[in-house]
Formats: C-alpha cells, structure tokens, sequence
C-alpha cells in the first residue's frame, strides 16, 4: 500500500511540475497594421439591436478601419531566450494554435515562455481578434469555411475517408497517432473563416510587427510558412531565425539569397509519404531551401519519424508529444546561440 501511495505522490508532484507558475514581467496586447477604406453608394438600414429596441438608422457610408492585427505578449520575468519569438497560425485559424492544447495540456505559448522566451502571439489579418472587412467590398472573394471532418483527414489525424465520428471512441486515427481524439470536437471549435485573397494584407501587418518588436525569431506553421519566409526576406536584418512547423508553401526563390544568414529550421511529422497532397508540398519546401543553401544560407531539416518521435499530425504543437517536439525546437534554437 505504501508503495502505491508513494507511486500516486511521485505523479502529482509530476504534475504539478508540469504546471508549475508563470512568471511574468509584462505582458499586454495591441492592434497592428492596417488600412483606412472609404466605402460609398450603400442604402441606408434601420436596423434593431436589441429585441425590443428603438429602431436606429444605420449608414454603412463612410470610412472603415480594415487589415489591422491582433498581437498579444508575454515577457517573462527571467529572460533566457536571446530575442522575442513570434507565433504565426496556420490558416482557418488564429493565436489559440499556440495556446491550451484540445485536451488541456499546457500549448507551445507556455512552454517557450516558461524556457524564458519573450513571446508574441497573434491573431493573422482578419482572424479571430483581428476583425473582418466587408466583402467583396475590401475582402475580394468569399470566405472559406470548413466542415466539422474536413481536418480530420486533411491534417492527418484520421485513418482515411469515413474515419471520423462524432464519437471519439469511434474515431479511426491513424495507427500510432498522438492526436487526442478526445480533444477533436474542441479543435474544430476554434476553426474561424478564412479568405484565400488576403495575403497581401497579411503579410504587410506581420511586415510592421516584425519592423515594431524585432529582431526576433519566427516560428510558424501551415499557412504562415509562406508569410514567414517572405517577411524574412523582406526583413533579413530583423528576423535571425526561422522555425518551420510544416510550412504550406515557400518563401521567394527571387529572393533566396536574402535568407543566407538566416538559419533556418524545418519540422515535419508523421504520415506524410501516406497523404496525397504533403509529399509535394514538402518537396516544394525543401527546394527553396536548397536554393538558400546555394546562395550561401544553411538550414536544416527534422523528419520526426526519423528521429524516433512518430505518431505526428499536421497539428504538431497540439499532438499528446508536443512538449517532446518543442524540446527539439529549443535544443535547435539553442545551438544557434539564441538561448541564455
């Protein structure tokens, strides 16, 4: 009985290990970028705000505020990392990537603040507290929504079509996978619409964060690969390092070069040979950086399986392992004389 009982006081101190408080020195948020519109030649509405209100008159005539970015901050009270480390999303998503895992683990924000990094998390152009622009007033095209089970398969959680259930206990993931299927229906939650016309925008607002509190590190995932990399290029004194989790697309190969003191990371996880899309995209990837390399850059790159961490969806940071990859990001940023 004693031994069960010290084995149970082992594992919560465990936990609480694992839980251990955050200390910070400051911490806040604001808006980035951003562009006036003028918008003309709309009717006048009378709408009600409230059931059982006074109708008021409403004009959409006017100036807009549209394109701005949502950034929120941690600076930690011991300060280890070398410089700030901004979080960019991937699409149909927003800053919460990074924040409580699906299954309530403690998500990559935490883990990189509590090594003692400065952390900048933030919300791309018109994504959660960035705000949206009418369309196709300001925003060309149509948002893009996503069904509950389109990620399922599409981020290499699920075991193939017909996989996904309501029920977790009846979801068929991939053999090995460290998706908590529990967490699922808390990961599409956070899903948020998505246009595939606003890149412009985007990246000029992540191009002024970079000018406001960088030099820095860039981590990204998904979408924001291809954000990441041509900010990078277009701010070469600025941005000292590249994480890539799973980039979706490259950076400029006109401007490879600009990357040549750039050392650059990039991470893959499991499944992908198996997946009818990742294998092109990761080749893509991969080619880019080798036309860095040629321009004098280096950069490497980690196949998880390869080095024993397997089980991996596209979903890395909320994946049961994430600490265990983020241990591998911090061990690569650390070598790069960025960690105190």
């Amino acid at each position: 009985m004693r031994r069960y009982l010290l084995a149970g006081v082992i594992a919560l101190l465990a936990g609480c290990a694992n839980q251990a408080p955050i200390a910070l020195k400051q911490m806040g948020s604001f808006h980035i970028g951003g562009r006036e519109v003028t918008i003309s030649g709309k009717p006048v509405k009378e709408v009600v705000f409230t059931p059982g209100g006074v109708p008021a008159k409403v004009d959409p005539n006017g100036v807009y505020q549209v394109e701005q970015m949502y950034v929120q901050y941690f600076i930690p009270q011991d300060q280890r990392g070398a410089l700030p480390l901004l979080m960019w999303h991937g699409g149909g998503l927003s800053g919460v990537t990074y924040e409580t895992t699906p299954d309530g683990r403690e998500g990559w924000l935490n883990y990189f603040i509590k090594k003692g990094w400065p952390v900048y998390n933030s919300d791309a152009v018109e994504r959660g507290r960035s705000g949206w622009a009418m369309y196709p007033d300001v925003f060309k095209g149509e948002p893009l929504f996503l069904t509950k089970q389109d990620p399922f398969n599409r981020f290499r959680i699920g075991a193939g079509p017909g996989s996904y259930n309501r029920d977790p206990a009846k979801m068929k993931l991939k053999p090995g996978s460290q998706f908590p299927a529990e967490g699922y229906d808390n990961f599409t939650k956070q899903g948020v619409p998505r246009w595939t016309t606003t890149d412009d925008a985007i990246i000029a607002a992540y191009t002024e964060l970079v000018d406001k509190v960088c030099p820095c590190v860039v981590l990204i995932h998904s979408q924001s690969g291809t954000f990441g990399q041509k900010v990078a290029q277009a701010r070469p004194d600025k941005v000292k390092a590249l994480v890539l989790v799973e980039p979706a697309g490259p950076g400029d190969p006109k401007l490879a070069a600009n990357l040549k003191n750039t050392p650059i990371l990039a991470v893959y996880g499991d499944y992908i040979d198996e997946d009818p899309r990742w294998p092109t995209i990761r080749a893509n990837e991969i080619k880019f950086l080798e036309q860095v390399k040629a321009a004098g850059g280096r950069y490497d790159v980690v196949n998880l399986p390869q080095i024993g961490i397997k089980g991996n969806s596209h979903m890395i940071m909320m994946d049961k392992n994430s600490d265990q990859v983020a241990d591998v990001i911090q061990a690569w940023l650390a070598k790069q004389g960025l960690y105190r």
